[in-house]
């Protein structure tokens, strides 16, 4: 073989050498593509009960830190009761409603808006909204059966291109 035959075999060797590199990228991207968006399509369902039941646990994580701050507000509030008799009844007017039967003391008259005021703040506590599942973009898109069919069939497809036009080459036995 002679120089000329040599640079043009090594030349050929190289090229094919970066044609093959090329190919298994092209194949490696299409078929991560596909896997992905037919497994995206498979657990589309389980993602969304995954999203749903993460918001369910913060809003009882919530709830019953709101329930132990109370708790703690009223064990607080008998420690006091338990400790002085008297504020008893300080607070009876305030909570029953009676009138105060102390003598010589005045005591401050709440006028109804104030009482309207603060029967608004007390209600608006006590209706607090938990906010709406938060789920991905992307997952609340392709949620719907039609989206869902459409993605599996598309991830196949490209699985499918990717065995077929950048797969192992066959090796065709030359006949001589």
């Amino acid at each position: 073989m002679d120089f000329t035959g040599f640079l043009a075999y090594q030349l050929l060797s190289w090229f094919m050498q970066k044609q093959n590199i090329i190919q298994v990228l092209l194949f490696v991207v299409f078929f991560s593509i596909g896997a992905a968006a037919l497994s995206g399509s498979i657990l589309c369902g389980d993602l969304l009960r995954y999203y749903r039941n993460r918001q369910h646990l913060r809003s009882a994580e919530e709830s019953l830190e709101h329930l132990t701050m109370l708790n703690t507000d009223y064990d607080a509030l008998l420690g006091e009761l338990q400790a002085d008799p008297n504020v008893l009844k300080r607070i009876a007017p305030a909570t029953l409603g009676t009138e105060p039967a102390e003598p010589n003391t005045v005591y401050p008259r709440a006028t109804e808006e104030q009482l309207t005021a603060a029967r608004r703040a007390l209600a608006k506590d006590s209706k607090r909204q938990f906010p709406e599942t938060e789920v991905v973009d992307w997952l609340a898109r392709c949620s719907g059966p039609p989206q869902r069919i459409i993605l599996f069939l598309a991830g196949a497809f490209l699985i499918l291109i990717s065995f077929v036009c950048f797969g192992p080459a066959k090796q065709t036995s030359r006949e001589k």
